[in-house]
């Protein structure tokens, strides 16, 4: 069944199309969140304690940086304690950031504490074209000095000052990586065009609680003036709104129903009423929602946007349920020109979609049919486990670890719904 693979032992999900999915799920911290509040952590000497932290690879391996860096990590259930020497290291390993893009976001702490960093090239998931350009232009206009290497990247700096830096893009990572440079610079610092994430504002909340002045978080235009030490905090990590759309797309691409608890329904506004444009019912309350879906569903186009836009994040997923929507439907990626890599597996399973550029044109319904498919990346990879759970017969879709990226035990969750997934490790063959 996985011919197409070369001789290697690989993680597998095995599923089993099957009925609708009911019952209750709690969704965990936000992985784009947490991530980055182990970075802050770094500011502060000390022991700052993070509460709801999802227990995914990719903290396993944010942890590690953090523990190479000179910190001392522990969790005990879904709190980790980071213990800050007052002494941090300054250059990150390749091994672990090769594996990790967000680990770029040591950047801003390390220059602040230390006033230089080298940081390995970041990694994580293809997605085409996502150059750090912008985390390095808007620290240069702060004063670092930044030295381009082979395979890694430097910045020096004596003391960072405060500037007024306009993003031409609404980048996360580059809001996220100016505020922790930010927050004990020289002077007062503005960014303009700010991304407007939810997780931007968790971090600075987290800042602020260790003592940093930042207004504006959450919206375009941030302030952040400098002050002179942090202290560490206690914090507790926002849910996942992007684990909370997965669950409610099984919901629903299952004609299921399905309580998804952990997170604030007002950050996945746009993807809620897609959702009701499917033909899904949502039902919201406080910290959380209910969709079910038992008629028919319907066609729709969507278009990804930086938010409070359609989350790229949620995109494999809406692709695999439009494929079981009556009619003719349009999905436009804006933000990353990698995201259709799921199309073809898709497609191996029996839907019918075509790329267009920035354009899939999804037709269906389509009967999908269990096939070995491939999880190009994280996001995909949670799609096409939930492709399964439609699909006729049985689908094995390789290269898991891509999913424990960013789910905390994807098959246990999805069983306790009431679908056949389960892990194995199995030998692909070359033919």
């Amino acid at each position: 069944m996985a011919e197409r693979y070369p001789a290697a032992h690989m993680n597998a999900f095995v599923i089993r199309g099957g009925g609708p999915l009911r019952g209750e799920v709690r969704v965990g911290g936000a992985k784009n969140s947490a991530l980055k509040l182990l970075a802050a952590a770094l500011l502060a000497p000390g022991r700052t304690v993070l509460r709801n932290v999802p227990d995914i690879a990719d903290i396993t391996t944010m942890t590690a940086v953090v523990e190479h860096l000179g910190c001392r990590v522990w969790r005990d259930g879904d709190r980790l304690t980071v213990e800050v020497p007052e002494e941090v290291g300054d250059e990150t390993p390749a091994h672990l950031v090769g594996r990790l893009r967000a680990s770029i976001i040591v950047l801003g702490p390390l220059l602040a504490r230390r006033g230089r960093v080298r940081v390995a090239t970041p990694g994580g998931c293809n997605l085409g074209n996502r150059a750090i350009d912008l985390h390095l232009s808007g620290l240069a206009q702060m004063g670092a000095e930044i030295i381009y290497g082979a395979d890694h990247v430097e910045a020096r700096v004596e003391r960072l000052a405060g500037a007024d830096i306009d993003l031409p893009f609404a980048s996360v990572g580059a809001t996220e990586n100016i505020l922790l440079a930010a927050v004990t610079a020289e002077g007062t610092t503005t960014v303009g065009n700010a991304a407007r994430e939810p997780e931007i504002a968790d971090l600075a909340a987290l800042l602020s609680a260790m003592g940093a002045d930042i207004h504006g978080a959450g919206t375009s235009e941030i302030t952040v003036r400098g002050v002179g030490r942090l202290s560490p905090a206690h914090h507790t990590v926002l849910g996942d709104r992007i684990e909370a759309g997965t669950y409610a797309v099984a919901a629903a691409v299952t004609r299921g129903s399905v309580a998804v608890d952990g997170f604030d329904p007002a950050h996945l506004r746009l993807v809620l009423a897609k959702l009701r444009v499917v033909g899904a019912r949502v039902d919201e309350r406080p910290g959380g929602v209910t969709v079910s879906a038992e008629d028919g569903l319907r066609s729709a186009d969507i278009v990804t946007l930086p938010y409070p836009g359609f989350p790229t994040d949620l995109q494999p997923q809406f692709l695999l349920l439009l494929t079981q929507a009556a009619g003719t439907s349009m999905l436009t990626e804006n933000v990353f020109d990698g995201r259709f890599s799921i199309v073809d597996e898709l497609v191996r399973l029996g839907a019918d979609i075509a790329v267009e550029g920035h354009h899939a044109v999804v037709r269906g319904p389509r009967t999908l049919r269990g096939a070995s498919v491939r999880a190009p990346d994280l996001r995909a990879g949670a799609a096409l486990v939930l492709a399964g759970l439609v699909a006729e017969g049985e689908t094995v879709v390789t290269d898991a670890a891509h999913v424990d990226r960013g789910y905390a035990d994807i098959a246990a969750r999805l069983r306790a719904l009431g679908g056949d997934v389960r892990r194995i490790d199995v030998v692909a063959t070359a033919v």
